[in-house]
């Protein structure tokens, strides 16, 4: 009975105990099947309440946006958390606060809480003509004695002025950039029949002698030296003379103590916006373009005021194209409604992540943009994988027991892809993280992809349900009405025949009679028979039943092929393109080397932008296009960019000064810098005067606090030095100072900055005095790349490592390898595609490639699963299942997907313009990967498909099981193959 001695030896063969590893894969696998199995079984049983109480919960938090804030510190989102140049710029505050500067003001060196900037250029000639020279001072004027009203109305109604808001200097006057004291010194001496004051720049001499640097205030100077350019001198001294120049800068600082003058402040900063636009109307000869310390802020989350519409439309198109997706001719099997319902599921559970955002209290930013297409990728595939697996059930089930074998095949791959998204989004948004703004978009995409999946689970389950009613009662798929029988359908015209096409259960058993068959049999699609039975039905010995429940067995895949379809026409449109067409082509032998082909260009592409990542520090790349912050920028970029901007130089502790190697020291950190310095001033002071520069410190402070700052053209520079009490009849000691630079620079400005301040901060490290160098511009500098590059390397890793571990005890080994591998190939092709077409490195790129990861984890996971779970047969064959059964919902997605980006694309927004860019080539570089690059790969790599076709000599024995199936109408006694 056992038969000869080879069959036994096969035999034998077959039962050898496999490797722990598998067995442990193989009882979680089934425990997990058995658990969403009765899951399932339980939704179905309760859809009323699965469907209302999402519904309930997200009108009920929806309620919460009475709490809807907007994030107001910009500087925080977009600059890393925790740098050195935060450190140092607290403790350059509490040394040199702007407050306690009374002489002048560097307008791109300090940035108080409020300010007015404004930059004005001639269309013809100069800023310094007379004609224009008269007209700007007659605007300065105007800022000068323009005033707001706080409140608007009522009796306790006051007037502010600037001379009220402004920062007073020693004699109680307001504050005013130094250009404006020449520019009146050059009218006066005008309107008297004077010499005009030569103007040199970068660094001028005013007046009452002092020397004041005007690099920042006047732009697009033509000197008098060769060729009509400046020459800086590089030591401090005088430049050359101003023949001419383009452009000037004036700031307007204000103080904004307590919430009052904050308010008032703000009030100003809007009125100061209106009166230049109402001052540009009049003098059309002069392009004004204004800046408050508020336009960052409105300009960044004005990107989200534009996308309200465009991404309402991107909603409607997605929705046309889910309802074509789940469309088919036949309109009973036809789902167009769960195409919306699948939209309305993602739509419910992001109103509800938003209520839950809204009674935490947190607040948004407009990096909140992608979050909708993070939710809108991943729950689309969801969908549309639970409806693919459903039209692969038997259709003389229960709907209870469709709607199990739907949990059974397709959760345990869908809690899969969400788990990936959640260890990717939940790494960075860790403390790890030290960019704000992607930690908190990452931690929302979280809580919102978990919404969506409990609301997947829930309510489209629940509205799955329902239409799976509708199918059994044989009513319209779209107006829920009930099809009439053929015989009856015949009499009716053409039209109406063609909307009511069905076919029924009886016309499928009579058109596909069951063959070699012991007993009865339902087989309503022949093409989803076990893939043993598939394989041995060409045995004219085998005389065995195909038993079909769903792709929920160890080896979940089944044989299809064209000819096994007795209606075609019923079939999806995609998957009928890829059973009969797409799936030959790209299996094709004559096919796979231009594929083959196309990645290498693909990766050869990718590299060559990969080598030219750039950094995307500026904030100003991320707010709205056409607004003041955009114009400002550009205008300072064109006429304001020969030099950086002002660094201070600042010696924090007490140093000897009065020792001349300290001294050199010193001069030798400035040298080639333009430079304001009080110890150079002083040394060529006591120099003028015969005095030596290497005095007792005695000698050296007194002269220094009594006669030096005594003197009009240096009394400026008290603000530079902070002196500390030493004992009662001893000078103080210079407890801390500082100095300012200016480098010469060139069109990389913010990279020459970068490079000069890690230069200079290796050098504060060796040298014996104790200093540091700041400008609010370093905040957004300093460990820049690491700060934004961090979260997706951490995610990167954390999905790497996830796939190994799973590998040991969920996942087949190789899958983890090949999901590991396109994970690498999707990300290295984005970030490579995306520096090719312009976009840099900052923190929206970064927070598209982090979400990129789960995306191409939702396209390509199934089809890897799929096509490792089969065994038997060869590779080509089990590519096309694996495209035909999970390659069409991904391609539904792609399509849905793509185009629901594109009326993104439209915004006239910086940041919208990335983010359409990174999602666009993460759709595109994913579709390619799963419909094009693995397909090919797969059928000559591993893993090998010769595992399930052991054979054992021609006498093989074949065992039959009999199962029992209990269906919740009669039982059913089928014979399967094994």
């Amino acid at each position: 009975m056992l038969g000869s001695a080879p069959e036994l030896s096969g035999r034998w063969e077959r039962l050898e105990p496999r490797p722990r590893a598998r067995m442990l894969r193989q009882v979680l696998h089934a425990g997990l099947r058995t658990s969403f199995h009765a899951l399932g079984r339980f939704v179905a049983s309760h859809p009323v309440f699965f469907a209302s109480a999402p519904v309930l919960l997200s009108i009920l938090l929806g309620a919460s946006f009475s709490r809807y804030r907007v994030e107001e510190d910009v500087e925080s989102l977009l600059a890393p958390k925790h740098s050195l140049a935060k450190i140092e710029g607290n403790l350059v505050d509490s040394l040199f606060p702007v407050n306690r500067s009374k002489h002048a003001l560097y307008s791109d060196l300090q940035t108080p809480g409020r300010y007015g900037r404004v930059i004005v250029t001639t269309r013809k000639g100069s800023v310094l003509d007379p004609l224009h020279l008269d007209t700007i001072l007659k605007l300065h004027r105007r800022i000068y004695q323009m005033q707001v009203t706080v409140p608007a109305t009522g009796l306790n109604s006051f007037n502010y002025s600037f001379s009220y808001l402004c920062l007073p200097d020693d004699k109680n006057v307001c504050i005013i950039d130094d250009i404006i004291r020449a520019m009146e010194d050059i009218q006066t001496a005008r309107a008297s029949n004077r010499s005009v004051p030569i103007l040199r720049y970068p660094i001028t001499q005013l007046v009452d002698g002092r020397q004041a640097y005007i690099g920042h205030q006047l732009g697009g100077v033509q000197g008098w030296g060769p060729g009509g350019a400046v020459r800086g001198q590089g030591t401090g001294a005088r430049g050359e003379g101003v023949r001419s120049a383009r452009a000037l800068q004036l700031t307007y600082y204000l103080q904004a103590r307590g919430s009052l003058m904050d308010r008032v402040a703000g009030q100003w900063e809007k009125a100061f916006c209106a009166e230049l636009q109402h001052f540009a109307a009049l003098h059309p000869k002069l392009g004004l373009y204004p800046s408050t310390s508020s336009s960052l802020r409105t300009d960044f989350q004005f990107s989200s005021v534009l996308a309200r519409r465009p991404l309402l439309a991107s909603l409607g198109v997605c929705g046309v194209l889910a309802i074509l997706c789940c469309s088919m001719r036949d309109c009973v099997r036809s789902k167009p409604w769960l195409g919306l319902l699948a939209l309305l599921s993602i739509t419910l559970s992001g109103l509800t992540a938003a209520g839950i955002l809204n009674l935490t209290g947190a607040t948004y930013n407009s990096t909140y943009l992608g979050i909708p297409f993070v939710m809108l990728g991943h729950g689309l595939f969801g969908s549309f994988e639970i409806l693919s697996s459903w039209r692969r059930t038997r259709e003389d089930q229960h709907v209870k027991e469709r709607v199990a074998s739907v949990f059974e095949d397709v959760m345990l791959r869908f809690s899969g892809s969400t788990m990936l998204h959640l260890m990717t989004l939940g790494l960075a948004a860790s403390p790890l993280t030290n960019m704000e703004a992607v930690r908190l978009f990452c931690r929302t995409a979280a809580l919102a992809v978990t919404i969506s999946y409990v609301y997947m689970l829930s309510f489209y389950s629940s509205c799955l349900v329902f239409t799976g009613y509708l199918e059994t009662g044989y009513r319209h798929g779209c107006f829920c009405r009930r099809v009439p029988k053929p015989d009856r359908l015949d009499s009716k015209p053409a039209w109406y025949r063609c909307l009511m096409y069905t076919r029924y259960q009886d016309e499928a058993q009579a058109a596909n009679p069951p063959e070699h068959a012991v007993g009865h049999t339902h087989t309503p699609n022949p093409s989803l028979t076990h893939p043993h039975a598939a394989a041995n039905s060409g045995n004219p010995g085998v005389h065995g039943h195909a038993h079909v429940a769903n792709s929920t067995h160890p080896h979940p895949l089944a044989l299809s092929t064209p000819s096994a379809d007795p209606h075609p026409q019923d079939s999806h449109l995609l998957l009928g393109c890829v059973r009969r067409c797409y799936g030959d082509w790209i299996t094709n032998t004559y096919v796979k080397p231009f594929v083959v082909l196309l990645y290498l260009v693909y990766i050869s592409f990718g590299l060559m932008g990969f080598l030219q990542v750039t950094q995307g520090s500026d904030p100003s790349a991320l707010v709205a296009m056409d607004t003041a912050t955009v114009l400002y920028t550009r205008a300072q970029q064109r006429y304001f960019s020969s030099y950086s901007p002002v660094i201070g130089f600042y010696i924090y502790e007490s140093a000897p000064y009065w020792n001349a190697s300290v001294q050199r020291d010193l001069l030798e950190y400035a040298k080639g810098f333009q430079r304001i310095s009080w110890l150079e001033a002083y040394l060529s002071y006591l120099s003028d005067r015969n005095q030596s520069t290497s005095q007792p410190r005695e000698n050296f402070t007194r002269t220094l606090r009594h006669a030096f700052l005594r003197e009009a053209q240096f009394a400026h520079f008290a603000d530079d030095i902070i002196f500390a009490e030493r004992g009662q009849g001893e000078e103080p000691d210079v407890a801390a100072s500082r100095i300012f630079l200016v480098a010469k620079t060139t069109e990389n400005k913010r990279e020459e900055m970068s490079v000069l301040l890690d230069t200079l901060r290796r050098l504060s490290l060796t040298s014996r005095v104790r200093f540091l160098i700041f400008n609010p511009s370093f905040v957004y500098l300093d460990r820049y790349a690491a700060a934004v590059s961090s979260p997706l390397r951490h995610s990167l890793l954390a999905v790497l490592f996830l796939l190994g571990l799973s590998s040991l005890a969920v996942v087949e080994p190789l899958v983890s390898v090949w999901l590991g591998l396109t994970l690498l190939s999707v990300q290295f092709g984005v970030l490579g595609f995306m520096t090719l077409w312009g976009v840099e490195l900052d923190c929206m790129s970064v927070l598209c490639l982090i979400s990129a990861l789960g995306h191409s984890a939702d396209c390509s996971g199934p089809l890897l699963c799929g096509f490792a779970s089969g065994r038997g047969d060869s590779r080509t064959r089990w590519v096309r299942v694996a495209l035909e059964r999970h390659g069409v919902p991904s391609l539904q997605t792609l399509v849905c997907y793509g185009a629901a980006l594109l009326p993104v694309g439209s915004v006239r927004s910086n940041l919208t313009r990335t983010l359409f860019r990174c999602l666009a080539l993460t759709a595109g570089c994913s579709a390619l990967h799963t419909l094009a690059f693995l397909p090919t790969l797969l059928t000559f790599l591993p893993p090998s498909k010769s595992e399930g076709d052991r054979t054992g000599g021609e006498g093989q024995r074949q065992e039959v099981e009999c199962v029992e199936m209990n269906d919740s109408t009669r039982v059913v006694d089928q014979i399967t193959t094994v």
